[in-house]
């Protein structure tokens, strides 16, 4: 099977654009086929308070009521295309895509009966013949979280959710590295010292949690990593956004996640 790398990228640097910059002259050189995954959810707060639209948050989780996901609409489709346009001025064939384009991906209101989230979607299924289609024309596919219920309704998806399902989907018909990228330098086990925990598997995963080592918004990353990995995706690095050029590499600085 041909190789496939998912690239979620994500945090502060999608805000900065000469490290955005940085990291897409980096991101087109990989070799073989790739798709990248972007989120965007603090450039929308950014343009809900200039709106006068303060963002709703519980427990670090955007409610994405009416108003927000009108504002989440335009401002990942704004990044999106931008996006692409970089990475065309890089000679990287690049689409710029929803889950809603070409049915990529479908998705239904996330329910709880404690906490209305809004226009949330989980995902319910990924059009991976579509994907084939397009990274089989060498189309880099440039994907925004952004996901639908096939009866018109738009979905706030979170991005390392979407990157974990489309590494699932596409792990039947290759072989898929899933790297989420951002501005730390991996899974830290010391924040001060920067300490870089090189590998984490399954059955350390749940000390790490309990101690504190790993918390808040890196639960749910390590979470999709091993949904990922159990569903056939290869392996999951986590690192810094400069680093990407290394994840093919024996000189990866980051993070490995292994089921064993």
């Amino acid at each position: 099977m041909d190789k496939l790398t998912v690239v979620k990228i994500g945090g502060k640097v999608i805000n900065d654009d000469s490290a955005l910059d940085a990291f897409l002259k980096k991101f087109a050189k990989i070799e073989g086929k790739k798709i990248l995954v972007h989120g965007g959810g603090n450039i929308a707060s950014e343009w809900q308070r200039k709106m006068g639209i303060e963002p709703k948050m519980i427990e670090g989780r955007r409610i994405t009521d009416k108003d927000a996901i009108e504002v989440v609409t335009m401002i990942f489709s704004g990044l999106n295309k931008k996006i692409v346009a970089k990475l065309q001025g890089l000679d990287t064939q690049a689409l710029g895509v929803s889950g809603a384009d070409l049915n990529l991906i479908k998705s239904h209101k996330r329910m709880n009966l404690v906490i209305d989230y809004g226009y949330v979607g989980d995902i319910e299924r990924v059009n991976d013949d579509i994907l084939n289609s397009l990274i089989n024309l060498e189309i880099t596919p440039v994907v925004c979280a952004l996901t639908h219920d096939n009866k018109g309704q738009l979905f706030n998806t979170n991005a390392d959710t979407i990157a974990s399902a489309l590494a699932t989907g596409m792990s039947g018909t290759h072989k898929v590295d899933l790297v989420y990228c951002f501005e730390q330098l991996g899974v830290l086990s010391d924040f001060e010292s920067k300490t870089v925990i090189p590998q984490i598997v399954k059955k350390d995963y749940e000390g790490l949690m309990k101690n504190g080592t790993i918390s808040d918004g890196m639960v749910p990353k390590i979470d999709n990593a091993f949904d990922a990995i159990a569903a056939g995706v290869e392996q999951v690095k986590i690192c810094h956004f400069d680093a990407i050029d290394l994840v093919q590499t024996k000189e990866y600085p980051g993070t490995v996640i292994c089921q064993k």
